[in-house]
């Protein structure tokens, strides 16, 4: 674990006054971003963003800066969530962007993050989307389980 996230945890613990426990969802992210990759050929990378635009996890190629990615991914979801409101009624599951230099697909994962995959320009979008949408769904529920179990260990504390 690096020092800064070491020292966001040591932070948020003293915030909430109560030391964060469980597996670091960071670390399941990232699990996921890293087997994701393995699986699909031409994926060149990966990151979960908050809707916010904070970095959770990113397994990016070194010529990419996560945060200022994950800044652009929040900005697109903002925008798409908004135009799929205003198109359908609905709510927003993904987008595609393909490029000359390949595919940027953001998947919704939950209401509070996303997942960013980017694959080449030879990259099968129909097998990029069967792999990536499950683990958008898990990687929601990662988020979601840490959120309660910081919640549950609050109010056990408040009791």
């Amino acid at each position: 674990m690096t020092a800064r996230k070491k020292g966001l945890r040591e932070l948020m613990g003293r915030l909430t006054k109560v030391p964060m426990s469980g597996p670091d969802p960071n670390v399941l992210v990232l699990a996921e971003l890293k087997a994701l990759r393995a699986r699909v050929p031409q994926l060149t990378g990966a990151l979960v963003a908050s809707t916010d635009g904070l970095l959770i996890a990113n397994d990016l190629p070194s010529h990419i800066e996560p945060t200022g990615m994950a800044a652009i991914t929040a900005s697109h979801l903002s925008l798409s969530h908004r135009l799929a409101i205003t198109a359908h009624e609905g709510g927003f599951h993904e987008v595609v962007v393909r490029g000359s230099g390949g595919h940027v697909v953001i998947y919704a994962a939950g209401w509070t993050a996303s997942l960013t995959v980017l694959a080449g320009p030879e990259a099968n979008v129909g097998r990029l989307h069967l792999e990536s949408r499950p683990v958008a769904r898990a990687i929601a529920d990662h988020l979601t389980a840490a959120v309660n179990s910081l919640r549950n260990d609050q109010a056990r504390k408040s009791e």
